[in-house]
């Protein structure tokens, strides 16, 4: 109905949204968000409007209520089903009546219902949440506020209840009748370091001169076109740390929420070390809906998404170790995949894979997934080859329940690495399904790079991880944890663990410590974290970490209305009242019987618009430098880099044995004695345009230069090869110092030392392939 469509049918009626307003409190690794949405009706009928709004899956929702001339009405938690009843009963005898509900398939959507706004009101609705915050491979803590929401994918008719079939007009940026404002203030004992965003910051202040606590805001006037996007560094983030907090006086004592409750971080130094070279069965399943055709962001000059995938599933092939098994697949309305059932990674397999990842398209219609995992599934295990499944995503998929428990059911057999693509991907698909499996979740927004965080996936995968883990308490006489988080399998390296216990028995009166003990195992050998805390629990209105651990049981039973058995939904309901955070099961409901006016005919509906994307414009072409001196440094260039680099290529491989080394000094003492020739400026063009300019494989010569390396780790001493290091075959062969060897070992040292040379600063994306030309250089050598 047009009516429902708001400033699409062109009417031009004033939207009732006037503007967004977020305080945040980040308080070491946790936020305390409180939102509030300001509405006025200047319209001459009474409305009922609807704002469909994304969140983080992880958030914990616990307060909602409304503000109306000064008066404060507290929303009630209920089951959902007699939510929705009593607000159709408030309508129907006039009242004022607000709904806030979760989406019935996704944990990452609502919608704010404010029905029997009468002309002239004003009204300021405020939901309140907490969420853990997520580390960053670097360190940082990230806190993001979502503003995109992405067309979720239709699954099944079933779907016609979803909150995501309000039709949400789409306007231009500079329509777009709302603003936001948001002031952030951060303390931790660690030390705050710097705070980064995507958007424009005011400058931060600290506001304690040890820089435990300091305050940002948005710069003013900020439209909600993207999602906000906070980096937190702190001076320590991998101390470990326990917060024990005060349980709420009016209830039960052993209760959940009326005992005490400890939040441990944990954050172990796990060392480096390999896995067994044959290690796994790799399936890469890649979204090629026509979304992802879009930008990577909304800068016009940023790389398109399958573009990126495509360059990805390249580095991630090359990177795979000898012996393994793997395919891929590529999903949309329907699935396509490479091979009919997993092969073994041999030279053969491999360039295939790599000639049909260069014709992939974004061509396979809408984002079906539930089907390709279920092929995946049903395919028997490998012997020695534990499944190891990489997700990539735009996120637009409806009916995200099913796909969770798929993923769940098959838990024990394998691993899920995903990825979410571009903002407005699903947070509760992404996360969830690494979740239950054991695996990483990963969101690839603004300037990340797809690439880099593949890859550091592909070595958590590759890398023995650890297992066995358990936690030990010490506590007084007569007080006893119990754990409340889910079972943690893994732990990867760089990796941070959150578990809640509740403690239940007596506190000491007096001032006493208790002491927890995280124990594992890697590689066989035993290793433990220790740490000591005050059992002296801290009030805090929030009820913050009460919250997140109820949000956590929530998680591990809530799987929608479809997929959630009768007794696990009874369970989630009781929590979710106690505890006073939302559910798919739970609606809160606010009612202003003050207001009595009957309502004279139906309600005008006006869903919310939100912001036209970069991705709703048509694709701009990009221009590239294309004069052959930008191809690559001279044959010199390279190999003198090898005095800076030979460290890193000799030094390494020098580990598994001096013969290696003593084999390569040839090639050193060659390769040293060549006069180090100046970086030309056709090179710092072709650097700027390498890391700003990646586009597909035609133009990127890094690109270029991995897709001809071979499965064992080596390269060709061929015309491809000379081309890229700019210069001709004939000089390159009459440069080797050892012309009696096979003439692969000497390409292979060049194309390493041209990676160094010319891409270092992309070096982890090809550390991996790296290491496996090394390696192969050492088996070789001798």
């Amino acid at each position: 109905m047009e009516q429902h469509c708001g400033l699409i049918t062109g009417n031009k009626e004033p939207v009732p949204l006037k503007s967004i307003s977020v305080t945040l409190s980040i308080n070491d690794f946790v936020a305390s968000v409180s939102a509030t949405l300001n509405y006025e009706n200047e319209e001459k009928v009474p409305l009922e409007t609807i704002f469909v709004f994304p969140m983080d899956e992880d958030s914990a929702v616990y307060s909602f209520e409304a503000s109306v001339d000064g008066k404060k009405i507290v929303a009630e938690l209920q089951e959902k089903m007699q939510a929705h009843r009593k607000y159709e009963e408030a309508l129907s005898q006039g009242h004022q009546a607000y709904l806030l509900e979760e989406d019935d398939y996704s944990r990452d959507v609502f919608s704010c219902n404010v029905g029997n706004l009468q002309p002239g009101a004003k009204v300021a609705v405020t939901l309140r949440y907490v969420q853990e915050l997520p580390l960053e491979t670097d360190g940082a803590l990230r806190y993001v506020l979502p503003a995109i929401l992405n067309p979720r994918y239709q699954l099944s008719e079933q779907s016609a209840n979803s909150c995501l079939n309000i039709k949400a007009p789409i306007v231009p940026l500079e329509n777009l009748p709302y603003t936001l404002n948001m002031v952030a203030t951060i303390t931790s004992q660690h030390g705050i370091e710097r705070v980064q965003s995507n958007c424009s910051l005011s400058p931060m202040q600290y506001l304690a001169d040890d820089k435990t606590s300091a305050q940002v805001s948005l710069a003013e006037g900020h439209k909600f076109d993207r999602d906000v996007e906070l980096l937190i560094y702190y001076n320590e983030v991998h101390s470990p740390s326990v917060a024990v907090e005060m349980g709420m006086q009016d209830m039960k004592p052993d209760s959940l929420m009326g005992a005490p409750s400890a939040m441990v971080s944990f954050y172990p130094d796990i060392p480096e070390v390999e896995a067994s070279k044959a290690c796994g069965e790799f399936v890469f399943l890649m979204d090629r809906s026509g979304s992802m055709e879009y930008h990577m962001n909304n800068q016009k000059d940023s790389q398109l998404r399958i573009e990126t995938a495509k360059e990805t599933l390249l580095l991630l092939l090359k990177s795979l170790p000898m012996g393994c098994y793997f395919n891929i697949y590529g999903f949309g309305s329907f699935y396509e995949k490479f091979f009919p059932e997993s092969v073994k990674y041999t030279q053969e397999t491999m360039k295939e894979a790599v000639q049909r990842v260069k014709d992939l398209k974004a061509d396979l219609g809408g984002t079906e997934i539930l089907r390709p995992l279920c092929d995946i599934y049903k395919a028997p295990s490998i012997l020695g080859h534990p499944l190891q499944l990489f997700v990539f995503t735009d996120g637009e998929v409806d009916d995200t329940f099913s796909v969770i428990k798929e993923v769940q059911l098959n838990s024990k057999r394998h691993r899920c690495f995903s990825f979410g693509i571009g903002e407005g991907a699903s947070t509760s698909l992404i996360k969830s399904i690494a979740r239950v499996s054991g695996g990483t979740a990963e969101f690839i927004t603004d300037k990340d790079r797809m690439q880099t965080k593949a890859l550091g996936s592909l070595k958590f995968a590759l890398n023995a991880s650890v297992g066995d883990i358990s936690l030990s308490w010490k506590l007084p006489p007569g007080l006893s944890a119990t754990i409340l988080s889910p079972e943690h399998t893994f732990i990867f390296r760089g990796q941070r663990l959150i578990i809640y216990a509740q403690l239940t028995g007596t506190l000491p009166q007096v001032e006493s410590s208790g002491e927890v003990c995280l124990k594992y195992t890697l590689q066989g050998r035993s290793l433990e974290n220790r740490v000591t805390f005050s059992l002296q629990p801290k009030a805090n209105n929030s009820f913050t970490i009460h919250r997140l651990a109820a949000k956590s049981l929530i998680q591990r039973k809530d799987l929608g209305s479809h997929e959630t058995s009768e007794g696990e939904k009874e369970d989630v309901v009781s929590i979710s009242i106690q505890s006073g955070v939302l559910s798919s099961f739970t609606a809160f409901i606010a009612i202003n019987k003050e207001l009595n006016q009957p309502v004279q005919g139906p309600l005008a509906h006006r869903a919310i618009p939100r912001p036209m994307m970069l991705q709703d414009l048509t694709v701009c072409d990009l221009n590239y430098y294309d004069d052959d001196n930008s191809r690559g440094l001279l044959l010199d260039d390279v190999v003198g880099e090898v005095i800076e680099y030979s460290p890193n290529l000799f030094g390494a491989a020098n580990v598994g044995g001096g013969g290696f080394y003593d084999a390569l000094n040839p090639y050193k003492r060659k390769l040293a004695s060549v006069s180090m020739v100046k970086t030309s400026d056709s090179y710092s063009k072709k650097a700027n345009f390498q890391n700003n300019k990646k586009e597909g494989f035609g133009e990127n010569f890094a690109i270029q230069l991995i897709s001809l390396q071979n499965a064992n780790g080596s390269w060709e001493l061929d015309e491809d090869l000379s081309k890229i290091l700019g210069t001709s075959l004939e000089d390159i062969k009459a440069a080797n110092p050892a012309k009696d060897r096979d003439p692969s070992m000497w390409a292979t040292v060049l194309a390493v030392l041209w990676l160094h040379a010319n891409d270092k600063d992309l070096k982890c994306e090809w550390e991996l392939l790296e290491r496996k030309a090394v390696a192969w250089l050492h088996d070789n050598a001798g």
